[in-house]
């Protein structure tokens, strides 16, 4: 049984929220997302409260509860207050750069690293060391970051590489730490 499905989405005041058959259209003052939610499954609002229910007590239905309560939630959370993930450089000589929609990367390489951000998805950029990715859907930012971290990940031996915010890399000894 789904524990995560059962509980209950508070919308916030400023989101509005219409279901249309399977679709689910989230409007709030950073912007409008759409998700299409899958069949067995179905979403209530009743009041200020967004309930995701089972149509059928099958495995299927019940497993795909919790998904689609998630999704939602974090669509809501997205229109309103915005998400955002946090990206650490370390290396030296290793920074980032803004260049209008691209963020310009120098890690290592013979040549800097041009990426592209894709529509709907801002970048800032503190102390050349941390770029601070935003936006209002959940799934492309996490993406995004992915992608940027995948050009340099973190190494075990001194640690270079780019990192998400709090993350632990696991150090090894050298040759000559044993």
């Amino acid at each position: 049984m789904s524990r995560v499905g059962k509980k209950p989405i508070v919308i916030p005041s400023g989101v509005k929220i219409e279901i249309s058959g399977p679709d689910v259209t989230v409007t709030g003052p950073k912007g409008i997302l759409k998700q299409t939610i899958v069949p067995g499954i179905k979403a209530e609002v009743n009041e200020n409260e967004l309930s995701v229910i089972t149509e059928h007590q099958s495995r299927r239905s019940r497993s795909f509860q919790g998904l689609t309560r998630s999704l939602l939630a974090n669509m809501v959370q997205g229109v309103s207050e915005g998400i955002k993930k946090v990206l650490e450089i370390n290396g030296l000589g290793y920074k980032a750069e803004l260049d209008g929609n691209t963020v310009v990367l120098n890690l290592g390489y013979s040549h800097p690293i041009r990426f592209e951000l894709p529509e709907g998805i801002t970048a800032s950029i503190e102390k050349n060391t941390i770029v601070t990715i935003s936006g209002i859907d959940k799934q492309k930012i996490g993406q995004v970051a992915a992608n940027i971290r995948e050009l340099r990940k973190p190494e075990p031996y001194k640690g270079k590489g780019i990192r998400y915010a709090g993350e632990k890399i696991r150090r090894k000894a050298g040759k000559a730490g044993a």
